[in-house]
């Protein structure tokens, strides 16, 4: 062969990779210093072709901070352009997700965590934007307005949200991806990560969120999404491999993926027979089943197929008493309930939450799995699953006798009359319908039948008429509540507040956040303080009328009271503060945001005299 030859290979692959370089930084593009620069929803350059545009609507969601009927801290905010950006502090035209920090897995309604669990992942929630173009993403930009850095990963989805036709793929990709990081300021910024390049256009993005390590709320205000219509350079496939790129992909292959080799890996059955298996064989059965417990899920499924010993104790139903699925909610589809499903015979605690959306899981899929794998689940978690109907409901009634957790919180797609065969589960503990169109005539069933439960979330369920109703169905079925969510429940008055007082003494637990109807001039929150001394959390948000009496009967009889938020009042003394938290010696968050009597300077000088209570002050510039 001429030496010219090995020459021009050379040169034709360094000017490959000053071509890989170029694109990757001018592709990328440079946010405007502010949104008052960009003109129009969507633009085109002419110099690049790049299209920038602003998400023109919220697709799906986990959670809020907002109400289902109102704009103020809804994820809706994200839609158009921005509101606030670049102006920091606490505005209602941000999007604010429901919680913060870890003060959630510090209360009494707190769950367990489930097992096997991968460790990377550490999404909490999700919100998913559409845009009016697909495109070849080169660029994510998320504005945030206050208490930044809960975004953690940014994903890319092939289906068009606009299309009348699913397509026979759906596809998600994971253009970044970190670990929680602690973001010191707490001011505006554009957070613009280094995204990869994928190899389909897109105008589904998906943000999934960690507010694990904020201080306080994060309010993100738009998102931007930069992208070419022509598929980029750097997508084609070349015998050029960048290294780096190689072990990003590996890291995402294992976290999210995981699922299309599970498929695969269950489904094989053609295992070498081989002489013997080695030490193996001298180990007790059930040590070798105590180390496998510390494997996840897709490890579990590697394993399986080296050698028809670890097989047997890979495919034992013991080691999937608890199978936590949502960590593959990507992937996770009716085959893969149906490779899963001889092995969940005995399974206990399911979470499938966020998965089968998009027709991943059908109605059929998921009954058949409930017919074989029902029978032993105490626990149930179906958070944010759209692919659920009155069917799937009427096969939890049915196939799952020994239920006692069940969590629909977000089915927001759920039809109320669905909610009917709830009442059937007359030994659940805990029921979270969170943003669920659950209707009166339902819930009351389910409280009349229901009378072992101890943990209640009505969170934003607009569609109950009159909560105080509902309220003394609660306080004369549940003696043994001990957690109740009312959050922005649009009608409770005192005489509900009386019911739930005199009929549920064990309440630890209380989310009144957002009722406009209760009046302290009643007497309502005085009599909860005297009537609950088991109160360790509280929450009387946005509730302008609460005032120092208050303050001092919940001082007086509720010493073991752990988190509090008044936000919002203007009746509240710093004198009245200090009183409770010298009674309280337990209390360690105290939310006075917006309180009007309660200055900076007075949080400063309670920050000195109780240096271990997390005093939260919000603001707006």
């Amino acid at each position: 062969m001429s030496p010219v030859f090995p020459m021009l290979t050379v040169l034709t692959m360094f000017y490959y990779i000053c071509l890989r370089r170029r694109a990757r930084t001018a592709t990328r593009g440079e946010m405007m210093n502010s949104h008052r620069t960009i003109e129009s929803n969507s633009r085109t350059s002419p110099l690049n072709a790049e299209v920038v545009q602003y998400a023109k609507e919220v697709v799906d969601f986990s959670s809020h901070y907002g109400s289902e009927n109102s704009m103020s801290y809804t994820m809706w905010n994200l839609a158009s352009v921005p509101n606030v950006f670049p102006s920091s502090g606490d505005f209602t035209q941000t999007a604010v997700f429901r919680t913060y920090g870890t003060w959630w897995d510090q209360c009494p309604s707190a769950s367990l965590p489930f097992k096997r669990t991968p460790p990377n992942f550490q999404s909490q929630d999700y919100v998913e934007l559409a845009f009016e173009q697909q495109v070849y993403p080169t660029a994510v930009h998320v504005l945030e307005t206050y208490h930044p850095g809960a975004v953690i990963r940014i994903l890319a989805c092939s289906a068009n949200p606009y299309s009348p036709i699913l397509p026979a793929e759906v596809r998600w990709e994971i253009l970044w991806s970190e670990k929680p990081t602690k973001v010191n300021a707490s001011q505006a910024r554009q957070f613009k990560p280094c995204i990869k390049q994928i190899n389909f256009p897109t105008n589904l993005i998906r943000l999934e969120v960690n507010s694990s390590l904020l201080d306080y709320y994060t309010e993100l205000d738009a998102v931007v999404l930069h992208g070419t219509k022509d598929k980029p350079v750097l997508s084609l496939k070349t015998s050029l491999i960048d290294m780096n790129d190689l072990e990003d992909d590996d890291y995402e292959e294992k976290d999210v993926c995981g699922m299309d080799s599970l498929n695969k890996k269950f489904s094989s059955t053609a295992l070498g027979e081989g002489p013997n298996n080695g030490y193996f064989d001298k180990l007790p059965y059930e040590l070798i089943q105590l180390i496998l417990n510390h494997l996840s899920l897709p490890d579990l499924c590697r394993l399986a197929q080296t050698c028809k010993l670890l097989n047997q104790h890979c495919c034992d139903p013991l080691q999937y008493t608890h199978l936590n699925l949502q960590p593959y909610w990507a992937k996770l589809n009716d085959s893969s309930l149906e490779f899963l499903q001889p092995r969940c015979t005995l399974v206990q605690w399911l979470n499938l939450s966020w998965t089968g959306n998009r027709g991943f899981i059908s109605v059929a899929g998921f009954s058949r799995f409930l017919k074989v794998c029902g029978s032993e689940l105490v626990r149930l978690e179906l958070s944010c699953s759209h692919f659920l109907n009155e069917t799937c409901l009427e096969i939890i009634s049915e196939m799952c006798p020994n239920l006692q957790d069940l969590n629909l919180s977000s089915c927001d797609k759920l039809p109320p009359q669905a909610f009917n065969h709830i009442a059937k589960l007359c030994g659940l503990r805990r029921l979270v319908l969170y943003r669920t169109k659950v209707e009166q005539t339902a819930l009351l069933s389910i409280l009349n039948f229901c009378s072992e439960l101890q943990h209640l979330s009505l969170g934003s369920c607009i569609m109950i008429e009159d909560y105080d109703v509902i309220a003394s169905m609660i306080g004369a079925k549940c003696k043994k509540l001990r957690t109740l969510d009312l959050w922005r429940c649009k009608n409770i008055t005192e005489n509900g507040i009386a019911e739930l007082a005199s009929g549920c003494p064990l309440l630890e637990e209380l989310d009144l956040g957002w009722c406009p109807t209760l009046q302290s001039s009643t007497g309502c929150f005085a009599r909860l303080a005297r009537q609950l001394p088991n109160l360790q959390k509280l929450f009387l948000t946005a509730n302008r009328s609460v005032c120092d009496t208050d303050i001092e009967e919940l001082a007086c009889n509720c010493s073991r009271l752990r988190q509090l938020d008044i936000l919002g009042t203007r009746m509240v003394s710093p004198a009245s503060l200090r009183k409770l938290l010298e009674s309280c010696k337990d209390l360690s968050l105290l939310d006075v945001s917006f309180c009007s009597q309660i200055d900076n300077r007075a949080v400063l000088e309670l920050n000195v005299s109780f240096p271990k209570v997390f005093i939260k002050k919000s603001f707006t510039q």
